[in-house]
């Protein structure tokens, strides 16, 4: 948005006429007054799918550039196979990885957050008194 924002004017005397330009998108956008749009979670979606959309296009690209057959050997298994199947089995086996020990992680953050919240004064307090958080 600072691109659309525009420098102010030097403020024109009296008596002297301001110079006249034809209007043009810079004009009409400083007209308005500047406004902030919200992030929305449909905006962060849209996003999502355009940038899942351009990787599944590179990838297909990728794919058809890369067909030759590969020898693959793995502990006691041995076959061929396309390089970029190989490649693509190696990439998802390697997200899969990383998925479950981010989830770990979330879930023993989590649990800790949860116990420390059970032990905090506050907590406590509300529990003798009987009180309990309001929502807004």
């Amino acid at each position: 948005m600072a691109l659309l924002q525009r420098l102010p004017r030097p403020p024109v005397e009296a008596g002297t006429t301001a110079p006249t330009a034809p209007a043009t998108s810079e004009d009409v956008t400083s007209a308005s007054p500047a406004r902030k749009v919200p992030r929305t979670r449909t905006g962060a979606t849209w996003f999502g799918i355009c940038a899942a959309a351009a990787t599944l296009v590179v990838l297909i690209v990728f794919m058809l550039q890369n067909t030759r057959t590969v020898e693959v050997s793995f502990l006691w298994m041995h076959g061929s196979l396309p390089l970029a199947l190989g490649l693509l089995i190696a990439g998802v086996g390697t997200a899969i990885v990383v998925m479950v020990v981010g989830t770990a992680r979330i879930t023993q953050l989590r649990r800790r957050a949860a116990h420390t919240d059970e032990r905090s004064p506050t907590s406590a307090a509300r529990t003798l008194t009987g009180t309990t958080r309001q929502e807004n």
